[in-house]
């Protein structure tokens, strides 16, 4: 019970830090489960979803890869995805997840494929 009130409050930490400084940036929203993960880049203001991946999508579901490559191959998509849209510049939104593991080669990825945050 504990450990879900934690979670809890680093997500709402987290968020209520980035919505205080993100003003005219989009936010990336991180999601991971036990064996899958997605993401997407949303723009507070108007609150729509920008761009979105997900390794359920048939292209990368089909690649067959370890959780790491996975998030690697995410990033680099949903970097492409952003350039498509003329989005450079976001905040990285880790939700509850700590930065390190998936989470941090995803975005070691987003930022070598030209993202910034």
């Amino acid at each position: 019970m504990k450990k879900i009130i934690n979670l809890k409050k680093r997500k709402l930490r987290t968020r209520k830090k980035i919505k205080t400084v993100a003003v005219k940036r989009y936010r990336i929203s991180v999601f991971k489960s036990l064996k899958n993960i997605s993401a997407q880049i949303i723009d507070d203001i108007d609150k729509k979803t920008l761009v979105s991946v997900s390794s359920i999508e048939k292209e990368i579901k089909a690649t067959k890869k370890k959780k790491i490559e996975t998030s690697v191959l995410i990033g680099e998509i949903l970097a492409k995805r952003a350039a498509e849209k003329k989005i450079t510049k976001v905040y990285f939104d880790r939700g509850a997840y700590k930065y390190h593991g998936r989470i941090k080669t995803f975005a070691d990825s987003l930022r070598k494929n030209g993202m910034e945050f």
